[in-house]
């Protein structure tokens, strides 16, 4: 039975409903999270960074299921952990400093199952190793540890009872492994010794993870920076007109002509089907009408049509609320689940690709009680097959489709029900083009890897090559793939997807998705950058003065900033100001540490709470939020105009007086009218 429930997360309009969703079910984990990435990093700039992109990688790769989702969060946060570039300092009384002692492999395991709280089998899925691996893992790392905090016995135990110690303490032994191992500790004095360090530091592990939490500001500025993103990237698409056409007598001529020559699905779909890109899908063959219909408490969704290929496998669907009161959509990030996933979904790190749907206001969702809309899933593993799709959950659009006002109060409504269905698929095949082209944008080396052409989308794998000491490029986005008189953009909506370390000499290699070119099959192609998103280093030394009466200014690339306030606490908060002339350079200002009297060797950690900020063409106008049409701008960057830095001393409750602040570098954006022309052979 499906009912109708208001969900505990408020949301507001600049925010994706997906993301959300994700940033709600990442909140309730926070503090196991931030204690996960403490192993890694004490900056409290580069845990909100940590937090950041993760999110955004969550909202493009977003699993299907409350389990998978959580695995799947696990997975990438400690990926986003594993690339800070090298420990951050602290010292010895800093309760994770021994973890720095630590091996990878043994950093990483310890850190799932201990300060995530994982399970072994959670932590051998998500490493992708075996348990027995994940098991030899803990031991070590356990026994470096308590060789770093001087827990060792002055006795080791038996070797051939040792790789139990760690089961034995997780209650996870078999009863006669366990009255076998009991026995021989009865006995033994030096595996009773062994046992009881290894148990210390266990315990000590578990009170570490249970009084680490993450400090309430990271999430409200992460918050603030996806709703920043939100701004730059949203969309407006004008509803089309349906157009009547009146084709009785033609269509019965060449029904006898279609099925002669094979032209007539390509003819019928033009005029039957009002999505553009299912119609193309249907008109090559593709993919076929499925119209699988589920019905839950008067609501009924249809399954219209589904194509699996090598980038993903996209289903389009219609959901209509039979009592005509409501519209509701698929949320890929909750209440969608794939019973058989393990059985007919890739689940490796190559195909963690997720390219969202594009804008879905252009197919005819212009009634109060139907929406039409595509979810995109994870490719299949095999040929053909069946996906069993199980919908619990459906969420209600707040958004009147006819006059784009906005209803329900702001507050997150679900449908909630049980919707089955058995979607059989056969994969399309897709066309591979190696690239390897090399340039350079914005002066950092950028590589052209290879090309994906894919029935339901194209996608560019491309790389850069780290510069740290000069800067490097945060982000890319392209705008679009063109060839002769055809233009295919670039997919707004995917961003960049990171696809992992791709060699040894610091290339780190990204996905992005265009519109697809299956169904043109070009041969010569340019494909035109967008902008770059870069980060310059460029550090300067704030001096910071309680006793120092205020404003006080100084002078970064030439511009003001301005010292408002300065308030004494735990955390101490330094309220500045950046002017905005219309050449000014840098769009946000990074922090890298701060200094105290009384500690001047300690780096403590940063964070930005508060702030605010303008949008700015390039021609120096100023838009005020809500005053403008995005995608109308020219050349637009948002500009911080205030911040307030909060200061950290994690080690103590103690006021915190800093006396500088170091400014790291800063963050800018590019706009390219970089091209490059390749040749798909």
């Amino acid at each position: 039975m499906a009912k109708l429930e208001t969900g505990p997360v408020p949301v507001s309009r600049n925010y994706e409903r997906e993301m959300e969703s994700i940033i709600a079910r990442f909140e309730e984990e926070k503090h196991s999270f931030y204690a996960l990435a403490r192993v890694y990093t004490n900056h409290h700039q580069e845990m909100e960074d940590l937090f950041y992109r993760s999110l955004i990688r969550l909202e493009g790769e977003g699993r299907k299921r409350k389990k998978a989702h959580s695995a799947a969060a696990t997975k990438v946060f400690l990926e986003e952990c594993q690339k800070v570039s090298e420990p951050s300092l602290s010292s010895d009384d800093d309760p994770f400093h021994p973890f720095h002692h630590l091996g990878a492999a043994e950093k990483e395991a310890v850190a799932l199952v201990y300060m995530k709280g994982c399970d072994q089998d959670d932590a051998a899925r998500i490493l992708d190793i075996p348990i027995d691996e994940v098991k030899s893992r803990l031991f070590r790392g356990i026994r470096k540890l308590r060789e770093t905090m001087g827990n060792g016995p002055e006795v080791e135990g038996c070797h051939e009872y040792q790789k139990h110690y760690l089961d034995y303490l997780g209650r996870t032994m078999d009863r006669p492994e366990k009255v076998d191992f009991e026995i021989h500790i009865y006995h033994c004095t030096g595996c009773q010794e062994d046992l009881a360090s290894f148990q210390e530091v266990t315990l000590a592990l578990a009170q570490l993870a249970e009084e680490t939490h993450l400090p309430p500001d990271v999430m409200e500025r992460v918050r603030k920076r996806l709703d920043q993103r939100e701004a730059q990237r949203q969309k407006r698409s004008k509803k089309r007109k349906s157009i009547l056409l009146s084709f009785a007598g033609l269509f019965v001529l060449l029904i006898v002509t279609g099925f002669i020559t094979g032209g007539f699905a390509s003819l019928y779909y033009s005029y039957t089907e009002d999505d553009e890109q299912l119609r193309a899908i249907l008109q090559h063959n593709l993919g076929e009408r499925l119209d699988l219909e589920s019905e839950s408490d008067g609501v009924k969704v249809t399954i219209k049509s589904v194509v699996a290929d090598d980038v993903q496998t996209l289903v389009f669907y219609e959901v209509e609320d039979m009592k005509g009161r409501n519209r509701y959509m698929m949320n890929p990030y909750e209440g969608v689940i794939i019973e058989n996933e393990y059985d007919v979904m890739k689940r490796d790190e190559q195909s963690s690709f997720y390219s969202p749907p594009r804008d879905q206001e252009n197919l005819h969702n212009d009634k109060k009680n139907v929406y039409r809309g595509t979810i995109s899933l994870q490719p299949v593993s095999v040929d053909e097959g069946t996906i069993k799709l199980q919908i619990v959950r459906l969420m209600q659009l707040n958004e009147d489709p006819s006059t784009g006002e906005w209803i329900g109060g702001g507050e997150m409504r679900f449908a909630e029900g049980g919707w089955s269905f058995e979607i059989p698929f056969e994969k399309q095949t897709s066309r591979v083009h190696k690239l390897d082209k090399k340039m350079e944008v914005a002066g950092i080396p950028v590589r052209l890897d290879q090309m994906t052409i894919a029935p339901t989308a194209t996608v560019l794998e491309y790389s850069f090559q780290e510069q740290e000491k000069e800067g490097r490029i945060d982000m890319m986005t392209f705008e679009s793939i063109e060839a002769k008189d055809k233009k295919w953009k670039a997919d707004q909506f995917g961003g960049m997807m990171y696809g992992g370390a791709s060699d040894n000499e610091g290339w780190n290699s990204f996905k992005t998705a265009f519109d697809t070119l299956y169904f043109d099959d070009p041969k010569d192609v340019t494909i035109r950058f967008g902008a770059a998103h870069l980060f310059v280093k460029d550090q300067k030394v704030i001096e910071l003065d309680v006793n120092k009466e205020l404003p006080d200014t100084i002078e970064y690339l030439g511009n003001t900033i301005t010292i408002d306030d300065i308030k004494i606490g735990s955390p101490t908060q330094v309220t500045l100001t950046h002017d905005l002339p219309k050449d000014r350079e840098y769009e946000n200002v990074n922090y890298l540490y701060y200094r105290t009297a009384e500690e001047e060797e300690d780096y403590y950690s940063i964070g930005v709470s508060g702030g605010d900020g303008i949008l700015m063409d390039k021609d120096g106008k100023k838009y005020e939020p809500g005053s403008y049409e995005y995608e109308k701008l020219d050349q637009p960057r948002y500009f911080e105009t205030e911040q307030t830095i909060d200061f950290y001393n994690d080690g103590s409750s103690d006021d915190v007086v800093p006396t500088e602040l170091v400014i790291d570098g800063y963050s800018t954006t590019k706009y390219l009218d970089d091209s490059v022309k390749v040749k798909l052979d």
